[in-house]
C-alpha cells in the first residue's frame, strides 16, 4: 500500500470520536521517555502520559524487553484458562493493598473496569441504583457512561434507571459555602444525598467514584470527605466503588490515592496506569464480596480478560515501580513541579487556580467573569495551541461554566530539567497567549 501523499490529512479515512476536540495536527511516529516525535521530526514533551496512562515514560527499556520476550513465549489464552504471569500479578496487586482487597480480575480498560464491578455490585446487593459524581468520567461503555455526567449522555437516548448525581465538593468553585465563604462539603453531602433518598426506589447499589476528579477540573476531595462519603455508603447498604484508572500506582505520591484517606472501598478499579501505556485494568474485592458474586453466578467473559502478555507488562510495571521507588518520587517531582506552576500563577492573573497531588496537577484559567464569556475555554484553546507549536503537549479539561483547566501529569520518570522545560514553555504560552487581552 502507497504511504500517505505529503499535503493530504492523515485521518480523512478515520471516524472522529473525541466529540469537537480535533485529532493533533501532526502524525507521531516514535515516542521515548518524556517525548513524542512527529513525522516532521519535532519533539514535544508530552505532559499528558500519552492518554494519562504511560507513568514510566514511553518505550521504557524493561517494558520493551517484557513485550518482546512475553509474546514470543505466551501472548494469548482463552478467557478460562490461567497463566503465571496473571496469578502473579493478582498476587502481587493484592500485596500492594489492604486488607481485605486480595481477589482481582485482569481486563483491558478502565471503562471494561469499572463495567465489571457496577456489575458484581449489582449481583452482590440485588439492587441496580449507582451514584457518581456530577463531574465524573468512568467510561463509555454502558454501565461506565450511565455514571458518566462530565460529557457524552445527550443525543444517545435514554440512560438506563437508577443513576444519579452527586455534587462535586470543589473548593475553588464551591455550590455551598459556610459562613466563612467556603466550602461547606458536609452539607453539600447531606444536601445530595437527601436528593438520592428522594429520588431512589430503595434499590441504592454502589457509588462510584474518582477520589480525584481528573476529567472533571483535577478535584481533589477535601480531607475528610471520602470517609464521610463512605459512611454514607454503609448506612445504606451500598458499596463503596474507587475508580484509581489515573490515580492509582504511585501517581498522587501514594501506591493509591485513597491511601491517602485511610478509607478502604468495597471494590477497586485500576486501568491506565498498572499497564503504563498498554491496555490492561483490574477489578480488585474483598474474598466476601467475590465469594458471594460467584455464589450468584458472576459472569464476565471477555476475549482478553486475565491475558497473560498484558499481565506480564504489570508484573514490570510492579517491579519498576518499587525499585525506582517511584510514590517518592511523584512527592518530590510533583512538589517541583507544583511550585513551578504557582510560580506562574503569582506572574499570570489569567491562572486562577493551582490544585492536585503529585504529579497529577491541574491549572484552572481565569473564568467568564474575568475575560468574557467564553473567554476562559478560548484562552485555553490558544495555551494549548502555543504550547504545541512551542514543543509542549498539554491537554486541557473544558466544562461549560468552569473555564478551562490543564490536566498536567507528565511521566514519573520525567527528569527535574524535563519539568522546568515544560514550566518555560507554559509561561511562554501564557504570556503570548494573554498579550492582547
Amino acid at each position: 500500500m502507497p504511504s500517505e501523499t505529503p499535503g493530504t490529512d492523515p485521518g480523512r479515512h478515520l471516524i472522529r470520536y473525541s466529540g469537537h476536540a480535533p485529532f493533533s495536527p501532526e502524525v507521531v511516529v516514535r515516542a521515548a521517555g518524556t517525548s513524542v516525535f512527529t513525522e516532521s521530526g519535532r519533539e514535544l514533551l508530552d505532559f499528558t502520559s500519552g492518554q494519562m496512562s504511560a507513568i514510566l515514560g514511553h518505550s521504557h527499556p524493561a517494558i520493551v524487553s517484557t513485550v518482546r520476550e512475553q509474546v514470543a513465549h505466551l501472548d494469548h489464552l482463552h478467557s478460562g484458562m490461567l497463566s503465571p504471569p496473571v496469578t502473579e500479578l493478582v498476587r502481587r496487586l493484592a500485596g500492594t493493598l489492604p486488607e481485605p482487597l486480595e481477589k482481582g480480575l485482569l481486563l483491558t480498560t478502565g471503562a471494561e473496569a469499572n463495567e465489571a464491578a457496577v456489575r458484581m455490585a449489582k449481583l452482590v446487593t440485588g439492587r441496580h441504583e449507582v451514584v457518581s459524581f456530577a463531574r465524573s468520567w468512568h467510561g463509555m461503555t454502558q454501565a461506565a457512561a450511565n455514571a458518566t455526567y462530565s460529557a457524552g449522555r445527550k443525543g444517545y437516548g435514554p440512560a438506563a434507571p437508577g443513576n444519579f448525581a452527586l455534587p462535586v465538593p470543589d473548593r475553588h468553585r464551591p455550590s455551598v459555602v459556610g459562613a466563612d465563604g467556603e466550602l461547606d462539603w458536609r452539607r453539600q453531602l447531606d444536601l445530595g444525598f437527601e436528593m438520592i433518598d428522594a429520588q431512589s426506589v430503595g434499590s441504592l447499589a454502589a457509588c462510584l467514584v474518582e477520589p480525584i476528579l481528573s476529567s472533571g477540573g483535577v478535584v481533589e476531595l477535601p480531607p475528610g470527605y471520602l470517609a464521610a462519603l463512605a459512611d454514607k455508603c454503609r448506612e445504606r447498604g451500598m458499596l463503596l466503588i474507587l475508580d484509581e484508572a489515573q490515580t492509582g500506582l504511585c501517581r498522587t505520591g501514594d501506591w493509591y490515592a485513597f491511601q491517602h484517606e485511610g478509607v478502604v472501598p468495597d471494590i477497586l478499579t485500576l486501568s491506565k496506569t498498572l499497564g503504563a501505556g498498554l491496555p490492561l485494568a483490574a477489578v480488585l474485592t474483598s474474598p466476601e464480596i467475590e465469594q458471594r458474586a460467584h455464589e450468584r453466578g458472576f459472569l464476565f467473559f471477555t476475549t482478553h480478560v486475565n491475558d497473560p502478555l498484558p499481565a506480564a507488562v504489570g508484573n514490570t510495571v510492579l517491579d519498576v515501580l518499587v525499585r525506582d521507588r517511584l510514590d517518592e518520587r511523584a512527592r518530590v517531582l510533583g512538589a517541583t513541579l507544583r511550585g513551578g506552576l504557582e510560580k506562574l500563577a503569582a506572574r499570570h492573573e489569567v491562572v486562577a487556580d493551582v490544585r492536585g497531588r503529585g504529579l497529577l496537577l491541574g491549572m484552572e484559567l481565569a473564568g467568564d467573569e474575568v475575560l468574557g464569556e467564553g473567554g476562559a475555554d478560548r484562552l485555553g484553546a490558544e495555551v494549548t495551541r502555543r504550547c504545541y507549536e512551542l514543543g509542549l503537549h498539554m491537554n486541557i479539561v473544558q466544562l461549560p461554566g468552569m473555564g478551562g483547566t490543564f490536566r498536567i501529569a507528565p511521566p514519573l520518570t520525567a527528569g527535574d530539567d524535563e519539568i522546568a522545560r515544560g514550566v518555560a514553555v507554559l509561561d511562554e504560552a501564557l504570556t503570548g497567549a494573554t498579550r492582547g487581552l
